[in-house]
């Protein structure tokens, strides 16, 4: 007769680890964290949202002009006093200001700067507008530097804002991916410098010829949409090369959730209150938008700071880089002497 043995069955029964609860816990009120702050990026700058110290300027005679810009001068507006109309001009194309009114007794003419701060501008058109009622005259408004004629809204450089971080974001990744470890560190630092280029003329030239939402030098343009997108892709394979896939998540997560709602592209940065509007201004999204504003209507006055910010994130991600490399080298001429021994 044949003997039947029924093998036993190996079952788990360890169960769940002594840290497993205090872990999970963790994990969830992370998880909770990154959901408020989420929630705080994208909501409060916009119940907060309004004039926030927007510099203006005022023009006409000095006793009238004065006194209106004391009655004016506060938390939501900065007001400067000119001489004459053309010096207020002036300061409007030359980024010293956003816009200004002219007071006359005939009317009050209102001169605004639509593609530099174009929800500003609504506002400032509306004091104007409020004034002039006031006084039982006429406003007439002057759109020193609008949006091109085939996108007056500017709704081509408010869109730009995601392609700007993806564009950051997934070369980074994909690079990562195609060329990892410490051996593959230089062709992702190439591949960065050679997308963002390409990239960045690729967008311009879609922005420019394909929406018509943008003006001035093309190819000034793409090299400064070419220059945020380095700033992006460089930190975050710096960061990949020192802290793998985690490093990389937490700067896409700073600048998806942080990056991209307080960037101001859409309405520009005085909308925003005063804190949320330097952070934005110091990541890379908002610096990204204020050089591409300066860039592509302004013959690019104003463009050196956030020009200079940029660079700063392209020299940090490339001294991340250089860390890792440096790190990578010991690591293996270390191994390669305890194999030797």
């Amino acid at each position: 007769m044949s003997e039947h043995r029924t093998l036993p069955v190996e079952t788990d029964v360890s169960g769940p680890g002594p840290g497993t609860p205090r872990k999970l816990a963790a994990v969830l009120l992370g998880l909770t964290a990154v959901v408020v702050l989420m929630l705080c990026a994208f909501a409060l700058p916009g119940v907060n949202g309004g004039p926030h110290e927007v510099p203006v300027g005022v023009t006409g005679p000095q006793a009238a002009a004065r006194g209106f810009a004391e009655k004016l001068d506060g938390p939501e507006w900065d007001v400067t006093v000119y001489e004459d109309t053309a010096a207020l001009a002036t300061a409007i194309q030359e980024r010293e200001i956003t816009g200004g009114l002219a007071l006359g007794t005939g009317g009050i003419d209102v001169y605004t700067a639509t593609a530099g701060a174009p929800t500003a501008t609504g506002a400032l058109t509306a004091l104007g507008n409020a004034a002039a009622a006031q006084q039982q005259v006429k406003a007439t408004v002057h759109d020193l530097v609008p949006f091109p004629g085939d996108d007056p809204r500017g709704a081509g450089l408010a869109a730009a804002g995601l392609p700007l971080v993806f564009g950051g974001i997934f070369p980074a990744v994909v690079l990562t991916r195609l060329f990892p470890g410490h051996s593959g560190l230089r062709t992702r630092f190439a591949g960065v410098v050679l997308f963002s280029l390409l990239a960045g003329l690729a967008v311009a030239g879609c922005l420019q010829y394909g929406t018509g939402s943008l003006a001035g030098n093309y190819w000034l343009t793409g090299l400064g949409l070419g220059l945020g997108m380095a700033a992006l892709s460089m930190t975050f394979i710096g960061l990949e090369s020192l802290a793998g896939f985690a490093g990389l998540g937490a700067g896409a997560a700073v600048m998806m959730l942080l990056g991209n709602p307080l960037s101001g592209l859409g309405s520009g940065p005085y909308w925003l209150p005063s804190g949320w509007s330097t952070l934005g201004q110091v990541l890379p999204p908002g610096a990204s938008g204020s050089l591409l504003r300066s860039l592509a209507f302004f013959d690019g006055t104003g463009a050196a700071a956030p020009a200079l910010t940029l660079a700063a994130w392209v020299a940090l991600g490339l001294v991340l880089l250089l860390v890792a490399d440096r790190r990578g080298g010991n690591a293996r001429r270390g191994t390669t002497g305890t194999d030797r021994t």
